[in-house]
């Protein structure tokens, strides 16, 4: 097992689904929920490689051990598990723009109501 190529695939998985959270939270913040979902699933779909990858690797290291540990290896194990920790921040804070957005329609109707009531 090549660990440089394994790293660099972590790498690529994990960035993609930092992306795909990034542009979830950016519709989320300009209320287009409609497209959260499809991007926070392939955002999964990117981490579960990128974990897939990670699982076969530490199997294969358990098996023969390395004998040093490449810097490339740290990056990608870290940058992984900084991803998977902005997701489920990300999953939060699209919980908050949803709500934010759900209070904001409720007051502007309620406004609408109070304007129309006082035009009478």
């Amino acid at each position: 097992m090549n660990i440089e190529n394994v790293s660099m695939r972590i790498i690529l998985h994990a960035g993609n689904a930092k992306n795909h959270l990034h542009e979830a939270l950016q519709d989320a913040r300009n209320a287009a929920f409609h497209q959260i979902e499809s991007k926070m699933k392939q955002a999964s779909d990117e981490l579960l490689e990128a974990h897939k990858l990670q699982t076969k690797f530490i199997q294969k290291d358990t098996g023969e051990g390395l004998k040093t540990l490449p810097v490339l290896l740290v990056h990608a194990q870290d940058h992984l598990m900084t991803v998977m920790s902005e997701k489920t921040l990300i999953e939060e804070m699209v919980e908050v723009y949803r709500n934010q957005h759900e209070l904001k329609r409720k007051v502007d109707h309620l406004m609408e109501g109070s304007s129309m009531g006082k035009s009478e």
